[in-house]
């Protein structure tokens, strides 16, 4: 990597800072959300937005696929939904001129660039595990033939998690295929404010495209050559580790609390989410606090509590918080062993 890269890194910065300020002039504030949005996407990542109703979460998906110039379709799930219409099917198609008859694909709404899956859990877990395939293999198979999907392809799912009667929770192997899980809080008392203002008048916000989705592919490239130390991927891995129960020199609370710990996809997203950041921060490596600042929307869904976390009141974003107060970061000299050319350059750098 030389010196294009660096300039690649400087121009998705300047895209990051671009595309939230398309965002904010639709959405107001939830700027821990875009940038959980943003790390996920240039990791080539999924994301799963959980929220009550009316925070804008589609408001807040469609928006930045227009931000993006990317394709979105949205999938609406409901309990009589059939796999084949996310995935698409096969429909038997007579020549006129011929009279033969053959079988033809037609693409269903995962064919796109930005899938949200509305209200994923909403739907049984035949339909939802429609999606695995496209989300690990960006890929669907019909009636024993391959379609590769565009790139890039991203699925960002909503949750509410409220009224949980007649819903299908998402397995702990769907989970998992979430990059991040992501938490849409109540907005501010002066966001709620602007939020009001704006959506009761007669105004209606235009989004410029800011990249394309050959930029954006060559920007996610970027990202997976980003160089990490490796006392940031010994802390990524004793966070993970530390999640699990039966590991020995576990803490205390996780053997109180967690029944099964995070898996090493973990781990790896952690490092990804971790280079992401980093970049669209300006910056040419990742670091500890990296990893800190995406630990919770990496873990939280990773972690599955028993009955005596049920009965204290202890929620798996508590395990991570005390994880990250108890396991210790390894503080060596900035730069560790990463090439000249990353420790030297900077934001500015030419």
């Amino acid at each position: 990597m030389q010196y294009d890269d660096v300039q690649a890194v400087n121009r998705l910065h300047e895209a990051y800072r671009a595309i939230t300020e398309q965002l904010g002039r639709v959405i107001v504030g939830q700027q821990q959300v875009i940038e959980e949005l943003l790390v996920a996407m240039f990791a080539r990542g999924h994301c799963l937005l959980v929220g009550v109703p009316g925070l804008a979460k589609t408001l807040m998906i469609r928006t930045l696929s227009e931000a993006l110039a990317l394709k979105f379709s949205r999938i609406q799930f409901t309990p009589d939904l059939m796999p084949s219409d996310i995935t698409g099917t096969e429909v038997i198609q007579e020549d006129k001129l011929s009279g033969t008859r053959e079988l033809r694909f037609l693409p269903g709404p995962v064919f796109a660039n930005v899938v949200l899956a509305d209200e994923i859990n909403r739907t049984p877990p035949k339909t939802q595990a429609a999606l695995l395939e496209a989300m690990q293999e960006h890929q669907v198979t019909i009636g024993g033939k391959r379609h590769v999907l565009g790139e890039p392809f991203f699925v960002l799912a909503t949750q509410n998690p409220i009224e949980q009667e007649g819903t299908y929770p998402l397995p702990e192997a769907q989970l998992d295929r979430f990059m991040f899980n992501t938490f849409v809080d109540y907005p501010a008392e002066d966001e709620e404010f602007q939020i009001v203002k704006r959506t009761t008048a007669d105004m209606t916000a235009e989004v410029t495209p800011t990249l394309q989705a050959e930029e954006i592919v060559a920007l996610q490239r970027i990202v997976r050559r980003v160089p990490v130390a490796d006392h940031v991927v010994r802390y990524a891995l004793r966070l993970t580790r530390s999640t699990r129960p039966n590991r020995q020199g576990s803490p205390q609370f996780v053997r109180d609390y967690v029944t099964w710990g995070a898996g090493p996809r973990a781990s790896q997203y952690l490092v990804l989410g971790a280079k992401a950041r980093a970049v669209l921060q300006g910056r040419f490596s990742a670091s500890c606090d990296d990893i800190r600042a995406v630990a919770h929307p990496v873990l939280r869904h990773r972690i599955l509590t028993n009955f005596n976390a049920e009965a204290d009141r202890v929620k798996p974003d508590d395990v991570v918080r005390r994880l990250l107060e108890s396991v210790p970061v390894d503080d060596k000299a900035t730069g560790g062993n990463l090439p000249e050319l990353f420790r030297s350059a900077g934001p500015g750098a030419s």
